[in-house]
C-alpha cells in the first residue's frame, strides 16, 4: 500500500529529511505537509546513546514535528550507510540537514559531495551561526539567537531585564526561511536544470525578524527599548485590565483614538491638551493608559469587546492556549487537525496556516516509529532484497 500523501502540490518532490531537534524539522514539516515524499533518515538504535536528539519519541513535541513522514534507519559514518545514503540522494530533489557547519564535510555529504552524484540536488543546511566566520563553530540555541538578535532586548517591561519571547520563534523562523529557500532553489530549477546549495541561520532569521526595529536603527538610527505591552510607535495601543481580566486594544492614528474616547465615555478626552496629537499621545502614553483603564476596568472583557466591535475599536481577548482552540473563530478555521495512529487513536496536530484552494493539505499519517519504513523505502528506490539485508548485516541500518 502506497504512503498516503499530505497533499498534490509538492508530491512529485522526494526529501531526504536528516535534522533533528527543532529548526531542521520544522523546515521539513512545511515539505511533509505539502505533499512531499519526506524519508526521516534517523541514527539507528544500536548506535545512540541516551534517547537521542530531540527527547521522547511519543512527547507532543516530537510528534508534532514529524507527522505526515516516513523513517528510516542509516549509519552515515559507515561506508555502507554513505554508499546507500548517496544511492538515495541520486534520486532524491532535496536534502536538509541542520548538523554543526563541518559535520557534513567530515560525513562527505556537503553540496559538493552530493552534486556528484545528482547535479539536481537541493541542499538545504540550517546553523546558528551561519555556514563560516568566527561564530560558525557554534552550537547554535534558541535563546542564544534571541538575544544575540536583539529580540530579547526589546521584549518585556522597561527596567526589567532582557526576557526571552515564550515561543522557540528563531529556531521556527529560521525552519520556515530554509524551506521557503528550498522552493525557491527548485522553482529556479524548473529553468536551469541544476540544483544548489540553500543555507540559513538562527541568528540571521532572529535579525530578519526585528523587521521594522531593525530597520529603525539601520534607517534612522533608533534603537528600539523595551516596550512592555505598549505598542512601540501606535499609542494607545496595548493591554488593559477589566473587570474580569485582560483585553487588548488597538487606536492606531486619530480615527481611531476619537472612536475609543467615545466608546469608553470620555470624549472630553480628545481634546485634552496633553493628547491631541499622535506626537502628544506618545510622550504622555502613562497617563492615556491609566485615563483608560480607569474606565475598562468597571466592565468584563466580553462586555468591552462587544462594545469595541460596534463602534469600530479594534480589541481582542488575551487567551490562555486551551482558550485559543474553544473559540469560535478558530474552531472555524480548523487549525487543529486529527489524524488517526495505526491502533485507531485519535491524535490532534496543529495544521498549516494557510490554505490552498485545488491542493489543500492534511494530516494523513501520524510520525512514524524508528525506522518503521527502512526496507520499503530501499526497494522503492531500487535495492534488491540481498542489498538490503547486507545493510541490516552490516549494522548500516
Amino acid at each position: 500500500m502506497a504512503f498516503p500523501r499530505a497533499s498534490e502540490a509538492l508530491s512529485r518532490f522526494t526529501v531526504l529529511d536528516l535534522t533533528r531537534v527543532r529548526s531542521g524539522p520544522t523546515c521539513v514539516r512545511q515539505l511533509a505537509d505539502w505533499g512531499a515524499n519526506v524519508i526521516k533518515i534517523e541514527t539507528p538504535a544500536h548506535l545512540e546513546k541516551g534517547e537521542g536528539p530531540g527527547g521522547p519519541r511519543n512527547n507532543a513535541d516530537f510528534q508534532n514535528l514529524h507527522r505526515n513522514k516516513r523513517s528510516i534507519t542509516l549509519d552515515l559514518k559507515s561506508p555502507q550507510g554513505l554508499a546507500a545514503f548517496k544511492r538515495l540522494a541520486e534520486k532524491a530533489d532535496v536534502v536538509v540537514e541542520n548538523f554543526r557547519p563541518d559535520v557534513k564535510d567530515r560525513l562527505g555529504i556537503a553540496y559538493e559531495d552530493l552534486k556528484k552524484v545528482n547535479k539536481r540536488i537541493v541542499l538545504a543546511s540550517i546553523s546558528g551561526f551561519g555556514q563560516d566566520g568566527p561564530y560558525a563553530g557554534r552550537p547554535g540555541f534558541d535563546q542564544i539567537a534571541q538575544g544575540m538578535g536583539g529580540l530579547m532586548s526589546i521584549t518585556g517591561e522597561p527596567g526589567r531585564g532582557p526576557m526571552r519571547v515564550g515561543i522557540p520563534v528563531a529556531d521556527l523562523c529560521a525552519g520556515l526561511f530554509a524551506a521557503l529557500g528550498i522552493q525557491t532553489a527548485l522553482l529556479e530549477r524548473e529553468v536551469s536544470g541544476e540544483g544548489q546549495w540553500v543555507n540559513t541561520s538562527l541568528l540571521q532569521a532572529q535579525i530578519f525578524m526585528l523587521d521594522f526595529q531593525a530597520a529603525r536603527w539601520l534607517q534612522m538610527g533608533e534603537v528600539a527599548k523595551q516596550a512592555g505591552n505598549n505598542h512601540p510607535t501606535s499609542i494607545p495601543t496595548g493591554v488593559f485590565k477589566t473587570s474580569d481580566g485582560h483585553i487588548n486594544i488597538a487606536s492606531t492614528g486619530q480615527v481611531m483614538w476619537e472612536r475609543l474616547c467615545k466608546a469608553i465615555g470620555t470624549p472630553e478626552l480628545i481634546d485634552h491638551p496633553d493628547y491631541k496629537t499622535g506626537a502628544l499621545r506618545s510622550k504622555n502614553r502613562d497617563a492615556i493608559n491609566a485615563a483608560i483603564e480607569a474606565k475598562t476596568v468597571a466592565s468584563t472583557s466580553a462586555e468591552w469587546i462587544d462594545l469595541f466591535e460596534k463602534d469600530g475599536v479594534p480589541s481582542g481577548p488575551i487567551y490562555n492556549i486551551d482558550q485559543v482552540f474553544a473559540d469560535e473563530q478558530v474552531k472555524h478555521l480548523g487549525i487543529a487537525q486529527d489524524a488517526t495512529k495505526p491502533n485507531g487513536e485519535t491524535q490532534t496536530f496543529v495544521g498549516q496556516p494557510f490554505a490552498l484552494s485545488r491542493t489543500p493539505s492534511k494530516i494523513v499519517a501520524t510520525p512514524p516509529e524508528q525506522g518503521q519504513h527502512t526496507d520499503e523505502v530501499f526497494k522503492e528506490f531500487g535495492f534488491a532484497d540481498d542489498e538490503i539485508a547486507a545493510l541490516h548485516a552490516a549494522k548500516a541500518v
